[in-house]
């Protein structure tokens, strides 16, 4: 056996590349189970009905997808410009921080004249939060010609670390216990829920509308168009004379503005305050929805559902089987690699030699 390029790349594996990584990630999947002596067909249960059988799980899908859909949308903008972000969660984090300071700042102060519009500078303030994280990234690679990589990769624990000074320092809740947490935010302050006796807000149908318009700039945009050509072409980018620098700071501008929205919807959602564990890796878990979904702001709706999927599938894993919660990421690692090798297939094809 022996792989051979093919004279063009294949559609049809381009397609179906991402369902055969799926079946093979539920085989290695049941295999692991039955490893650590656990009931395989109970294991994928958690991981694929369990999600899905009731009003409220699908609510809860929907609303752990939400910041995985806007990070890969982000993301997808990046790699299609060849520009590697991998701190999105770091971006996510300092969304987070930006809006949970103005919304406690509201709490604080007694509410505010705006009454339930005062969510939108809000949202707006951990948009700018993430655009300006993603900057300092963008302004190294610019001017430095540093590894954006590494400079997005190691904010991210720089962004952690900020969050856990406030957290256990000046923002600390002097009521809380001594918990590391801000107060609780005012109700006005919080997204409208969209379901009720469910925790699933508006903010679900702000990120659909961001895939939409992702679309349209990715696509249907001369600017979108720019970026694309940098990424696949290089060269070609130059001689039509594209600016390289300029789609630097758009992707990473996109990227870190929707991560930043996403720490926003966060905190001014189901959590309603601050606490070390804004993500529980929203940032990283989005790498791979956004590959998963080819880059593309629909695909990664798809793929956001999924990881959602192994998210959830995780959490009643740990409380109902006695499994560690490393597992999640176990599953979501599989899916990446077994992703990546089925995608040599849309280059290659494979040989049978006696």
């Amino acid at each position: 056996m022996r792989l051979e390029p093919r004279p063009r790349l294949s559609r049809v594996m381009a397609f179906t590349s991402p369902l055969i990584a799926l079946a093979l990630t539920v085989m290695l999947g049941a295999l692991l189970f039955l490893v650590l002596g656990k009931d395989p067909v109970a294991g994928l249960r958690m991981f694929f009905y369990e999600p899905l059988r009731s009003v409220y799980s699908l609510s809860e899908l929907a609303l752990k997808a939400t910041p995985l859909i806007l990070c890969a949308i982000g993301l997808s903008v990046c790699y299609r410009s060849n520009v590697w972000n991998i701190g999105a969660e770091g971006q996510l984090l300092a969304g987070a921080i930006a809006a949970g300071g103005v919304a406690l700042y509201v709490t604080t102060h007694g509410g505010s004249d705006l009454g339930r519009w005062v969510v939108v500078p809000i949202l707006l303030c951990g948009v700018i939060g993430g655009m300006l994280w993603a900057s300092i990234t963008a302004l190294l690679r610019d001017r430095f010609h540093a590894n954006e990589i590494l400079v997005s990769l190691m904010l991210v624990y720089v962004a952690q670390l900020l969050l856990s000074y406030l957290v256990f320092g000046p923002w600390k809740d002097p009521l809380g216990y001594n918990f590391p947490q801000t107060k609780v935010f005012a109700p006005e302050t919080l997204l409208p829920i969209l379901v009720a006796s469910t925790r699933l807000h508006v903010g679900f149908l702000v990120a659909l509308a961001a895939v939409g318009v992702a679309w349209v700039f990715m696509f249907r945009t001369y600017v979108g168009f720019q970026l694309q050509v940098g990424g696949m072409a290089p060269d070609a980018a130059r001689y039509a004379g594209f600016a390289a620098r300029r789609a630097l700071w758009i992707s990473m501008l996109v990227s870190g503005g929707t991560a930043g929205l996403a720490g926003a919807m966060e905190v001014a959602g189901p959590l309603a305050q601050l606490t070390p564990h804004v993500s529980p890796g929203y940032g990283f878990s989005a790498i791979i929805v956004a590959f998963v979904g080819r880059l593309h702001p629909i695909g990664c709706v798809f793929a956001g559902f999924l990881l959602s999927m192994m998210l959830i599938g995780g959490e009643l894993a740990q409380t109902r089987l006695g499994l560690p919660n490393a597992l999640t990421g176990v599953f979501q690692g599989l899916l990446l690699i077994t992703l990546l090798g089925c995608d040599t297939l849309i280059r290659y094809r494979i040989r049978w030699v006696r």
